[in-house]
């Protein structure tokens, strides 16, 4: 029985890119124990509570942070500096959680928080990858612009510039970005920045 555990948990580690975590152990029928175990005789390290990674993977602060918080949306200027419209680097990263969702242990571990109705909550929600490669969860850029309109103490320079920088950039969809602007009721203000910047 400890073999056939073993070998699922190891199957389950090499699928997730040499991570996996109590609640998928437990799904695929394997006791925590197992990680204990494993811990204990080097074969995996602890990166968060509940998050587990191989000693010879790469560990990766921002995966390690959305399989620990899950429910979260990396967003604002952490979203910002992964679709390159700021070269500010955030001191801590910022992850949005549906409205309901108690983000104490998130506020523990220096993550600024922002709360988002359900109905706004999944709009923009995309898989990209981390400074590491790894996939994580993010707001695309036009819905993160739209995100840091309505946010508070968010430097005007920094969005201007994010604007700026998104308008150059490439792939421009104005339309998505007053799709998302009407939903988060910051119409007025993306038509300023558009108006000024095109």
């Amino acid at each position: 029985m400890v073999i056939l555990e073993s070998s699922t948990l190891h199957q389950l580690i090499q699928r997730n890119g040499g991570w996996v975590t109590t609640s998928q152990t437990t799904a695929a029928g394997i006791p925590r124990s197992r990680l204990s175990e494993w811990v204990a005789a080097g074969q995996l390290y602890k990166a968060e509570r509940g998050v587990y990674v191989l000693p010879e993977v790469w560990e990766d602060e921002m995966l390690a942070l959305q399989y620990r918080f899950a429910a979260g949306v990396f967003s604002h200027e952490t979203a910002l500096y992964l679709h390159k419209l700021t070269d500010r680097t955030p001191a801590n990263y910022t992850m949005t959680f549906p409205h309901g969702y108690n983000p104490t242990g998130a506020k523990k571990k220096g993550i600024i928080t922002k709360s988002a109705q359900e109905s706004i909550f999944p709009l923009g929600v995309i898989e990209m990858a981390s400074p590491c490669s790894n996939p994580i969860r993010v707001y695309d850029a036009e819905r993160t612009l739209c995100d840091i309109l309505r946010g508070k103490g968010i430097d005007p320079g920094v969005t201007a510039a994010a604007f700026k920088q998104y308008l150059v950039g490439g792939k421009v969809d104005v339309g998505k970005i007053m799709g998302y602007a009407r939903a988060l009721r910051v119409t007025a203000k993306a038509q300023n920045y558009l108006e000024v910047l095109l």
